[in-house]
């Protein structure tokens, strides 16, 4: 990679699930900060909160579908709602164990939504993903 992502947000209920996925944002070495919320809530809650005058605006959002109480589709409506500024240079994929082509059509009624893919995320998704979405950090 030319440069890494500053920050990835991973949202997701399963700590295996985020452990492995750590794991592998980790190994690839394409960010500088890796940040873990448990639920869609912890995740607004995060992405909503000023730190040194700043929101956290994560530059990739990897944000599970399937999570009790808030779950992926309900953060995608509360995102939405969200200041520009709060949203700034976010770019949300999703994650799922969900069938692909139920999922893809929910997808296409989000516009905030760059990427889909399958769990658990493995190195080869991660690297089509950046080069997808951050084609100038690519060599």
């Amino acid at each position: 990679m030319k440069s890494k992502l500053d920050k990835i947000l991973l949202i997701d209920d399963s700590e295996a699930d985020n452990y492995i996925h750590s794991r592998v944002i980790k190994k690839a070495n394409v960010t500088d900060e890796i940040v873990v919320k448990l639920g869609a809530q912890a995740a607004l809650d995060y992405l909503q909160k000023r730190e040194n005058g700043q929101y956290p605006n994560p530059d990739l959002i990897f944000l599970d579908i399937n999570m009790p109480g808030l779950n992926g589709w309900d953060f995608l409506e509360e995102y939405k709602k969200l200041d520009k500024e709060q949203k700034k240079g976010v770019v949300v994929c999703m994650l799922s164990t969900s069938a692909p082509d139920i999922e893809q059509q929910n997808i296409t009624k989000y516009d905030d939504i760059k990427s889909y893919s399958q769990k658990p995320l493995t190195n080869e998704a991660l690297e089509y993903i950046i080069k997808e979405v951050y084609p100038e950090k690519v060599e």
